[in-house]
């Protein structure tokens, strides 16, 4: 019988592999993964962006396509492009840009458990709720805002407005 070295005794289970998943989500991953695409398929970026929960509904995620907001690997697709495990996707929805690694490819919405585990989410944090600050709100009764109410209201918003530089000047007299 060989002798062993005390740095080698392990506590009882610490050769366990990891620890075993809540069965409830065992078994919506394993359904998840039966309605994904059989070897070497592929998925429709509109439709994994939609299962994955970036955006809200399929269309969502095919007009944001369309409209240039998804970008697969740094390029902008078309609903119908085709994803594959590894590609880099970037989306930007409501203000702010998601930037994920496609690690599953699912067909199926998930739920949100689930859905994390087939991406590597690298997008950065959102900015704190406190910095943004509500732009131009009114008190309720105060009437109608004169038009330098209105002026200041969209420059606080950064809509520019009419495009007047400080001093009252238009950018025409320069």
């Amino acid at each position: 019988m060989a002798s062993q070295d005390p740095d080698d005794i392990q506590p009882p289970g610490a050769d366990d592999a990891a620890p075993q998943p809540d069965p409830k989500t065992a078994a919506a991953v394993a359904a998840a993964e039966a309605a994904g695409p059989a070897g070497g398929e592929s998925v429709r970026v509109d439709s994994w962006i939609w299962s994955v929960r970036l955006v809200k509904t399929r269309s969502a995620g095919a007009t944001a396509c369309k409209g240039g907001h998804v970008r697969v690997n740094g390029e902008r697709v078309k609903p119908a492009h085709s994803l594959r495990v590894g590609d880099e996707v970037r989306v930007l929805h409501e203000g702010r840009e998601r930037i994920v690694i496609v690690k599953r490819l699912i067909r199926k919405r998930v739920g949100a458990p689930i859905a994390v585990q087939c991406y590597v989410d690298n997008s950065p944090p959102p900015p704190p709720r406190e910095a943004v600050a509500p732009a131009g709100i009114r008190d309720r009764g105060a009437g109608r805002p004169t038009k330098r109410d209105r002026r200041e209201l969209e420059r606080l918003r950064g809509n520019g407005g009419l495009g007047f530089l400080p001093g009252g000047r238009s950018p025409r007299e320069e």
